[in-house]
């Protein structure tokens, strides 16, 4: 039995706002988080993601008022990220109605949390997110980045989602940086690079522009689809890009 790709709209939220940019830079908002994800819930999406932005000790409370009013009006699984740094922030966000948690610095300065969340809570809750761009010195032609895609953490990112596979992620969240928000497709190498080298299952993030762009990244190896500024702006609505996978052959919910 193949699952069906699973077609995942992402809220970049920054005090209490969705904004949306390219490369993270020059930021434009998008509406209020808990509108916009009853609007996709109700358009068919399979699932959500909430990033924190900013994720300042400020916006923890704002995210976990957020969480908590959209786990109210959603039914679809809601992945929260953005400054999770403990055991004990998985666990203030899956109280609040999170059903699994992103990391992504934290992980990278202390890759140990990956086992400790996966003990506790299990593999199934959590996702690792890697920001990952182009890099010619490196193993696989792939390096991890932080802070928005601007520093190089100095990892491959191929073997950095290997590892983290292997110490308990659940899945993989593969934010090609190169393409965030330019609109021209997925990084279709990036996507196939780590696909040939992990068995859970990849998120595909970055680049979407149109509803043709989805299939190829579905035919990379990808397991879901995620986008932004496109569904954010009503350029494209979750019901074509779902036409769009199907009529390629991928199985849709």
């Amino acid at each position: 039995m193949t699952l069906a790709v699973r077609v995942i709209p992402c809220l970049d939220v920054d005090a209490g706002r969705v904004v949306k940019g390219i490369n993270f830079k020059e930021l434009r908002d998008a509406g209020d988080p808990v509108e916009l994800a009853a609007t996709y819930d109700q358009e068919g999406a399979d699932e959500l993601t909430f990033l924190d932005i900013s994720a300042s000790h400020e916006g923890r409370a704002t995210t976990l008022e957020i969480v908590t009013r959209t786990a109210e009006q959603v039914f679809i699984p809601l992945t929260v990220g953005g400054g999770i740094r403990s055991v004990d922030d998985v666990d203030r966000m899956l109280r609040a109605g999170a059903d699994k948690i992103a990391v992504n610095t934290a992980a990278i300065d202390r890759p140990e949390l990956i086992a400790e969340i996966a003990d506790r809570f299990g593999n199934q809750v959590l996702v690792l997110s890697v920001d990952a761009r182009r890099a010619p010195g490196t193993d696989s032609g792939f390096e991890v980045t932080t802070h928005g895609g601007r520093k190089s953490a100095g990892i491959d990112a191929i073997e950095w989602a290997v590892k983290a596979a292997q110490l308990g992620a659940g899945e993989i969240l593969l934010n090609a940086m190169d393409a965030d928000g330019t609109e021209d497709g997925f990084d279709i190498d990036l996507i196939k690079a780590v696909r040939s080298e992990v068995t859970v299952p990849v998120i595909a993030s970055g680049g979407a522009g149109r509803a043709e762009h989805f299939p190829p990244a579905v035919e990379a190896g990808a397991d879901a689809v995620l986008a932004a500024t496109i569904f954010h702006f009503g350029k494209v609505r979750i019901g074509e890009v779902k036409q769009a996978l199907s009529g390629a052959g991928a199985p849709v919910r």
